[in-house]
């Protein structure tokens, strides 16, 4: 072989439609026996539910390999990623790290960058709850998906 050597990617690629829809097919097959037993419903559940949790994942790692060193003290990151889901239909989820903070009043607190991004998840729903899911994980994640 010509190229023993490691290939090299760009980082940005790992949040890229390929890699992204690559582990929630790893995610998927690992939990296939679980899937076949779900309604059709809940299988579109569990699929935005992995698309979140590899969007979170992936995104770590393209942390870690750009030497990001974690986000500063007072710092917060979203990421956005959009998708097409066949036909007009778009997928978007996202991340925030540190993680949004869901306060009495029912209002979010979260950094600069995470507000900006929930104001750009605002606008493109339409400014109503038109097709916006809003979820939380079990371990405090947060998660959007428009469908």
């Amino acid at each position: 072989m010509a190229n023993d050597g490691p290939v090299t990617i760009d980082a940005d690629a790992l949040l890229g439609t390929r890699a992204v829809e690559a582990a929630v097919s790893a995610l998927a097959g690992r939990n296939r026996h679980h899937l076949a037993s779900m309604t059709p419903e809940e299988q579109v559940e569990a699929a935005n539910h992995w698309r979140e949790l590899a969007v979170e994942v992936l995104s770590a790692a393209r942390e870690a390999l750009t030497g990001g060193g974690g986000i500063p003290e007072g710092s917060g990151r979203a990421v956005i990623v959009l998708e097409d889901s066949g036909g007009e239909e778009v997928n978007v989820h996202v991340t925030f790290a540190p993680q949004l903070e869901e306060l009495q009043d029912g209002s979010i607190a979260g950094t600069p960058a995470q507000l900006a991004a929930m104001s750009l998840l605002e606008s493109i729903a339409g400014g109503d709850d038109g097709g916006h899911g809003h979820s939380h994980d079990d371990d405090g994640g947060h998660g959007h998906s428009h469908d």
